[in-house]
């Protein structure tokens, strides 16, 4: 089954942040990450949010765990601390019955 990470981002330090995009980009790509939300407008429905969402697809659940643990997603994670707030969670697709 799929793999998604699911984040939200405060951001501090635009500029020093967009260290980490650019680091990010090669665990994603060795894991076969994307990105299906990044950013964008949204409503906060039920509680309360962070200023950025994110929802990143793996082609599997044991890839997304995979490319967390990566030294190289490692590095580039320094690359954000101090620099933002996040709350990340790695979750397995749901692949039963849908209401209907």
């Amino acid at each position: 089954m799929k793999g998604y990470w699911i984040g939200r981002v405060d951001v501090s330090n635009p500029d020093a942040y967009q260290n980490y995009v650019k680091a990010n980009a090669v665990p994603f790509a060795k894991y076969g990450a994307r990105f299906l939300v990044r950013g964008g407008q949204y409503r906060v429905a039920e509680s309360d949010a962070r200023a950025r969402n994110v929802v990143i697809e793996f082609p599997t659940y044991e890839a997304a765990l995979e490319c967390w643990d990566s030294p190289e997603y490692q590095a580039a994670k320094a690359e954000r601390d101090g620099h933002a707030v996040a709350d990340i969670i790695i979750i397995e697709a749901y692949e039963g019955p849908q209401p209907g």
